[in-house]
């Protein structure tokens, strides 16, 4: 457990002096109210493994709001039912999942949050899908009240460290998906049989490496893309990781990092990569590789699926995390036989910035709006703590998408990807307890990537920090929209001489106002290194 989770409740208080006040749907009262103003009154039915108390006469249906692409197969519908059958039978609820598709899927969660809809259960990231932004906005329902009552068994699971982490200006906003290990720290995927055909012996340790291999593939894999990328993809965070010391924070400027701390020992010290030769490095090899032809000529545009090329032999490279690597090396030896798929994780190279993951990447909020919170709660509550209910939100229907054979799940006889694969993207309450090892799964995953993590990893060091936008709004979205415009062409070597485009990119940054948010940001950093150090 990082260190920075031990700050008294007090120092967590103290947060109040940098933060707005709290969003929306708090009925500010004591946790011996035990329910939010409006909401239905406490009765005396008693649910299984529940809130004890809990007024379930009326049946209600609540919404999840997930992101992905929704499933076409009709097996989640299948599962779904199944497990409405037990939220039926326990809380007299039926769960609704609701789909954020991965096209545009930022601009539609944000939307989908500021319409005011009348959302319940929701996934969200701190790190990813702008969650202290959202909550800024007044997106999210105050749970402390709530979750004692309505969900106790997730409320007397978590400790209170962790709670810390999940408040906004004092208030719980969210519930942490703290209690499930994995690593989604980023790196290229490329092929081990290709790599060692190249002359690469041993694992690929930086992007020469990287470029090396990419030359081979283009000249001597007939047909294939050295790397069919897509410009949605963006890998200057990536190369920064590599390159300097500096941390991610959880603030979002859209395609590209703008800000960054300078390094884990000077962790409180705000800078920019793009503003380092850092940036000018990366423009330039990208535009070599551009001119070398290891992506599409019309890459900008490119809507092709890079990881099924991968799958089919046609495409030699990918980029995600590790956890996705783990899956994609048991589908490669199955597609490519004797491909040996390997991963550079970006932290390899300089090896001191990679940090252990934040326990609110992953989680679950309640809308501001919801009509059914103390339900909601409920089904959360059942969903994270209910065995059965667990797998088959995370699994499917035992005996059609999977069997329990050796302590692992493998695929029935007979089974159909097409016809017969399930996902949920439920990605806001895994617990380590209730999940079952897949042989789906790279069963060398822990003994080599976290083995490797294990040795570098730091403690996450910004789980409470909370940047307040306000000051600096206007001046973080032109920013955000210069990223957008001007990133994809310059990480894909499509914006000209590469020092021309960087120093036209700066200064569309400086004039968006990045000077001001820069010093806004470091203000509050400042205040933060108070609150942690006492």
């Amino acid at each position: 457990m990082s260190s920075v989770k031990k700050v008294s409740a007090l120092l967590i208080a103290m947060m109040m002096i940098f933060t707005l006040a709290a969003c929306s749907g708090s009925n500010g009262e004591n946790k011996d109210n035990g329910k939010n103003e409006g909401t239905g009154n406490k009765g005396s039915t008693n649910t299984t493994d529940g809130a004890k108390g809990a007024d379930t006469s009326k049946f209600v249906k609540v919404s999840y709001v997930v992101l992905g692409d929704k499933p076409k197969n009709g097996q989640f519908e299948k599962v779904l039912a199944e497990v409405n059958k037990k939220m039926k039978e326990k809380i007299n609820t039926e769960l609704e999942w609701k789909w954020v598709e991965w096209a545009d899927w930022q601009t539609k969660y944000n939307l989908l949050l500021a319409s005011g809809e009348a959302i319940d259960l929701i996934t969200i990231g701190t790190d990813w899908l702008d969650t202290w932004g959202n909550a800024q906005r007044g997106a999210f329902m105050n749970l402390d009240d709530l979750l004692p009552e309505y969900a106790p068994q997730t409320w007397n699971s978590v400790p209170e460290e962790d709670w810390a982490e999940s408040k906004y200006n004092g208030n719980i906003v969210l519930i942490p998906e703290n209690e499930y290990t994995q690593w989604v720290n980023h790196g290229f995927f490329y092929r081990g049989d290709w790599a060692k055909e190249a002359g690469i012996a041993g694992p690929i340790k930086d992007w020469q490496g990287i470029g090396q291999y990419l030359q081979f593939v283009k000249d001597n894999k007939e047909g294939v893309v050295p790397w069919d990328a897509v410009a949605a993809t963006s890998t200057f965070g990536g190369y920064a990781a590599s390159y300097t010391d500096q941390l991610e924070l959880p603030i979002s400027t859209g395609y590209l990092p703008v800000f960054t701390t300078k390094s884990f020992d000077e962790k409180f010290t705000v800078v920019s990569p793009v503003f380092e030769d850092t940036f000018l490095n990366f423009a330039t090899l990208m535009k070599e590789w551009a001119d070398k032809g290891y992506w599409r000529e019309d890459v900008l545009n490119n809507k092709n699926d890079n990881r099924s090329a991968l799958r089919a032999g046609l495409s030699g490279l990918d980029q995600h995390h590790t956890q996705t690597f783990g899956g994609l090396r048991v589908q490669m030896d199955k597609d490519q036989p004797g491909s040996e798929l390997q991963m550079f994780p970006f932290a390899r190279t300089g090896g001191n910035n990679l940090t252990e993951l934040s326990i609110t990447h992953g989680g679950t909020s309640v809308g501001a709006h919801s009509k059914n919170p103390e339900r909601a709660l409920m089904a959360y509550d059942l969903i994270r703590n209910d065995e059965e209910i667990y797998h088959l939100i995370n699994y499917g229907l035992e005996g059609v998408q999977y069997e329990v054979k050796d302590g692992k799940r493998v695929q029935p006889e007979g089974y159909d990807e097409a016809k017969d694969s399930f996902y949920a993207d439920f990605w806001g309450g895994r617990v380590d307890k209730f999940e079952i090892p897949s042989v789906t799964t790279w069963d060398q995953l822990e003994e080599t990537m976290y083995a490797e993590y294990d040795k570098i990893k730091k403690p996450y060091p910004y789980g409470q920090f909370v940047f307040d936008k306000t000051p600096v709004e206007a001046e973080l979205t032109a920013i955000t929209q210069v990223s957008g415009e001007m990133g994809p062409a310059i990480t894909y070597g499509k914006a000209g001489d590469p020092a021309q485009a960087v120093e036209q990119f700066r200064s569309k940054l400086k004039t968006a106002g990045y000077d001001k948010v820069l010093a806004e940001l470091q203000r509050q950093m400042d205040a933060y290194k108070k609150l942690i150090e006492g």
